[in-house]
């Protein structure tokens, strides 16, 4: 999920910008003289300190995000409840549990092969079978259309820890795992620098119908198959199991990139940034977690450039150019990974020898 989209079948206009984009603008009452409060300026948005009580009933409620709250609040709500329920009552059976984990990896893969690596980066290039797959399946990801989310993320590279990063983590954890998804503080951001994503008619495609590319595949897809092997138990169980579920494990295993990639974890490569390389946040993120190297190294098709690091991501990249399916990868080249290896190194070098007691 994403902030407020821009309406279904749009790209680009005449002038150069979206069309028909909304803009939003906070409206708050004046502080009169007898309730006069502090302002912080967040965007365009003006949040005033008060007390906790004031504030509760004084909420932005026009800046809720409602229709992703909602989605978000809902899927996880049915998870926790729905599923034990129905496991209660029918039970799991191994074909539930085979389609969760086909369904997490094709859409899994979708959103981190494709939407990040190559259309986000443009770390390679990819034939148009592979291109269609993964838009398809990484619109039932309900992270928003390879257009939306492609620019919020470069936005992020570009601006990475501070206040137009639409993501920042520097806002406070919550903020960056999912906190920017429920309330819109920036909608009117531009979408000028995809343009090179607008080009492309299978983007524009995805963008105009995502949505009910979302709902089929995540959904209707699932429950169809559920059916046909156990009747209408089946398609339920399917539903929450490989639909509802799955759509939860997989956006916040997305949502730990944006918070804890940028929480924890070592930093060989550069300390520029708050982002962090971490093995086990790989393991949940189909390789994505060494997310050092990645901000220092964007373009490179590899997060895990190390050949023994966890990134399946870049196995299954790698697999498809000896398929002749994607071709063009792009690598950092070994001096430029050692050269930012030895600057890390001598600045910890430094730092120790000016923390070391004078003899």
């Amino acid at each position: 999920m994403s902030q407020q989209r821009k309406p279904a079948g749009t790209c680009r206009g005449s002038n150069g910008k979206l069309w028909n984009q909304p803009s939003y603008k906070m409206a708050l009452s004046s502080p009169s003289n007898t309730d006069r409060r502090k302002e912080t300026t967040v965007g365009s948005a003006t949040w005033r300190k008060c007390s906790p009580g004031a504030c509760f009933f004084r909420l932005p409620l026009d800046r809720i995000n409602w229709l992703t709250s909602s989605f978000l609040i809902g899927t996880a709500a049915l998870t926790l409840t729905a599923l034990p329920l129905y496991f209660w009552f029918f039970g799991l059976d191994w074909f539930q549990v085979v389609l969760f984990f086909v369904m997490l990896s094709a859409i899994g893969f979708s959103v981190t092969l494709g939407y990040h690596r190559l259309f986000s980066h443009l770390t390679f290039q990819a034939s148009w079978p592979i291109r269609l797959f993964v838009l398809i399946f990484g619109a039932a990801a309900f992270e928003n259309s390879v257009l939306t989310w492609a620019s919020e993320h470069r936005r992020h590279h570009k601006h990475v820890d501070h206040d137009e990063d639409p993501y920042c983590i520097s806002k406070s954890f919550f903020y960056a795992h999912i906190g920017w998804l429920l309330f819109k503080l920036r909608n009117d951001q531009p979408y000028d620098n995809v343009a090179d994503l607008q080009k492309d008619k299978l983007v524009c495609w995805q963008d105009r119908y995502v949505q009910w590319i979302a709902v089929i595949v995540s959904f209707i897809l699932p429950a169809m198959l559920g059916f046909l092997w156990n009747g209408w138990p089946g398609a339920f169980g399917a539903f929450l199991v490989a639909g509802v579920a799955r759509i939860v494990v997989l956006q916040h295993c997305t949502f730990l990139i944006n918070s804890a990639c940028h929480t924890i974890g070592r930093q060989p490569y550069s300390t520029k940034y708050s982002a962090g390389d971490s093995f086990f946040l790989a393991l949940l993120t189909l390789g994505e977690g060494y997310h050092n190297y990645h901000h220092e190294f964007q373009y490179d098709y590899r997060n895990g450039v190390k050949p023994w690091q966890m990134d399946p991501t870049k196995w299954v990249i790698w697999m498809l150019s000896k398929l002749r399916l994607v071709r063009g990868l792009r690598r950092a080249s070994a001096d430029k990974i050692r050269s930012a290896q030895r600057d890390i190194g001598e600045r910890a070098a430094s730092a120790l020898a000016e923390c070391s007691p004078v003899a």
